[in-house]
């Protein structure tokens, strides 16, 4: 489970250091701003939930995360520049990077003997954050906070997945891949089909 938990941070350092930059190439950001943007989105959810639950930011403890965020930016940077960026270029990498970060958010959080609904809210910081970040450098709404958009709601989902099935007796390493599944699934096909939540409408 410790080596899961690892390596999907790593993975999920490297995609939101990819959607930081092709987000920061839509606004014609140079080197450095993109590189920023990246770290930012890369980080920011992960540092949240540490400095939250009192315990060693993740980064400063393993460098290597630091150093991914930095190398990939770099590196997607130089690529997307020869490429056109669609919107769905965009989206679907965030997918993956909201549900492996949600996934090791409440996973971190569990370890830390949280209780089950601070992991689940630990999981959603972790995997919401990053972008909120990412959408404010670049100027920009927040996906979170756009209207019926499902995306702080299957972070939620796939957290409480993860830390369910962990209550019933799956085992974590299982527990961690159905979570992420979950959400990966739901954000892919609110994406695909434009599902929405409701929102709130004046009676007229």
């Amino acid at each position: 489970m410790e080596a899961l938990l690892y390596w999907a941070g790593i993975a999920a350092v490297a995609v939101n250091a990819i959607t930081g930059v092709l987000e920061s190439e839509r606004k014609r950001m140079d080197l450095v701003g993109a590189v920023t943007v990246a770290t930012a989105t890369a980080i920011g959810g992960g540092t949240l939930r540490d400095v939250i639950l009192n315990r060693e930011v993740f980064w400063v403890a393993d460098q290597t995360y630091l150093a991914t965020a930095i190398g990939i930016a770099i590196l997607t940077f130089f690529w997307a520049r020869r490429r056109k960026i669609s919107p769905e270029q965009f989206l679907y990498p965030d997918a993956i990077g909201l549900a492996l970060f949600s996934v090791v958010g409440a996973q971190a959080a569990l370890l830390w003997h949280a209780p089950w609904l601070v992991a689940s809210i630990m999981g959603v910081i972790t995997g919401v954050f990053g972008g909120v970040l990412r959408d404010v450098f670049c100027n920009q709404v927040p996906l979170i906070f756009l209207p019926g958009e499902l995306y702080a709601s299957v972070a939620w989902v796939g957290a409480l997945t993860l830390i369910g099935l962990q209550a019933i007796g799956v085992d974590g390493t299982t527990a961690a891949w159905i979570a992420m599944a979950v959400i990966l699934v739901l954000r892919a096909a609110a994406i695909h089909f434009r599902i929405r939540l409701p929102t709130f409408h004046e009676p007229s």
